[in-house]
């Protein structure tokens, strides 16, 4: 059998079997789209913890419309939690494999975290971001 019917042959399987296919970070959209934040909330951290000068602490409330999406960007300087309140979100890593999240869970995101967002059900995703971060200059 060539090479390329058994690249096909095993696609055809793990589409029958419902394995996903993994997506690298190139598939990833750059922008946003159908996505929103409010009720932001921030605390600078300087005056309130030594040598935070500079960063602060924000929440966020935020919503990805069906079919919408965060588009790739790294959490690098910029650690998070996440609660997802309603909806279901899938989130994909840079090495493209991917977690779905629904009402109730929560997903740290690190300095080694780089991924994206998309909402591929049929209703909002609404999920509270905290972050501290640096505000650009």
């Amino acid at each position: 059998m060539k090479s390329g019917n058994i690249v096909f042959a095993l696609l055809s399987l793990a589409i029958v079997l419902g394995c996903p296919i993994v997506a690298s970070s190139e598939d990833a959209p750059q922008d946003n789209k159908g996505f929103t934040a409010s009720k932001t909330t921030i605390v600078d951290l300087g005056p309130e913890i030594e040598g935070m000068t500079g960063r602060q602490l924000r929440l966020r409330l935020l919503t990805i419309e069906p079919g919408g999406h965060i588009g790739l960007h790294s959490h690098k300087d910029r650690p998070a939690v996440v609660y997802f309140l309603e909806g279901h979100d899938t989130v994909t890593l840079a090495d493209g494999t991917s977690r779905t999240f629904g009402p109730g869970d929560t997903s740290p995101a690190t300095k080694d975290t780089t991924h994206w967002h998309h909402n591929d059900g049929k209703e909002p995703v609404t999920l509270i971001a905290v972050d501290i971060f640096k505000p650009a200059n």
